[in-house]
């Protein structure tokens, strides 16, 4: 679409598509780490930059409390809030709990095409992590453990795991933003597909325990150069390495 077509057909856009619009692309923002906790958010500039009144603004606003995303300092202003700590370990219980059983089962029951649907994941991955796109390997690293648990049988089980993993991911983000980080989780990756390629239930477990737990030394690797990220410096304690 022409540029003065866009411009135009943003101008007679609906208050309520433009404040849905606005929620989408800060909660995309803040989760990706392209608006850092504790930056500042004003509804005057929000307002005038996307055409709205303040009131739905103040919704997006609302609604972004609610994820547990932002914060409001009464008489000071509404600010990105830290990441919390307590939900990300909560989030990464679930993951291990289900997603190491999924890759058991995936193990046992992964066809040749799955495989190699697997080993095409990979690749498209090594060539992110190579171009340094941490944003395109984040969808990746999302779509091949969305494809695990559907080898394994439980498709929807994604849904319960997106449904409250966004603190998690934060961390994810933010920890990918180094190059050397990134090429770990990558060869974690290979491990996993590895494992299952070899029908080894018990090792493509242990494979996504040891990756799914590398959160918390991501906590602690950001918290020494941005402590104010979250709600306290210093990290929770993971958990005992015991074989899943």
């Amino acid at each position: 679409m022409p540029a003065t077509a866009a411009a135009s057909s943003d101008r007679f856009e609906p208050a309520r598509a433009k404040s849905g619009r606005l929620y989408a692309l800060l909660h995309e923002a803040i989760l990706t780490g392209r608006i850092r906790p504790g930056e500042a958010l004003s509804e005057n500039l929000l307002a005038e930059q996307y055409g709205i009144s303040r009131t739905p603004v103040r919704e997006v606003f609302q609604r972004l409390i609610n994820d547990g995303l932002l914060r409001v300092v009464p008489q000071i202003g509404s600010f990105v809030a830290p990441i919390n700590l307590a939900a990300v370990a909560d989030s990464q219980f679930i993951r291990e709990a289900l997603e190491c059983q999924a890759v058991r089962h995936a193990a046992d029951a992964v066809t040749e095409p799955q495989l190699g649907a697997l080993h095409a994941q990979v690749a498209a991955q090594r060539q992110r992590f190579e171009a340094g796109d941490q944003r395109g390997f984040f969808a990746l690293d999302e779509a091949m453990h969305q494809a695990i648990l559907e080898i394994a049988g439980h498709a929807t089980v994604w849904q319960v795991i997106a449904s409250v993993k966004a603190q998690l991911d934060r961390v994810r983000h933010l920890s990918l933003e180094d190059a050397d980080w990134l090429a770990m989780i990558f060869r974690q990756h290979q491990d996993i597909v590895d494992r299952i390629a070899a029908h080894d239930g018990p090792g493509a477990a242990a494979a996504m325990q040891h990756h799914l737990r590398t959160v918390f030394a991501a906590v602690e690797r950001i918290a020494a150069a941005h402590a104010a990220f979250f709600e306290s410096p210093t990290a929770p304690p993971p958990p005992r390495q015991e074989s899943p």
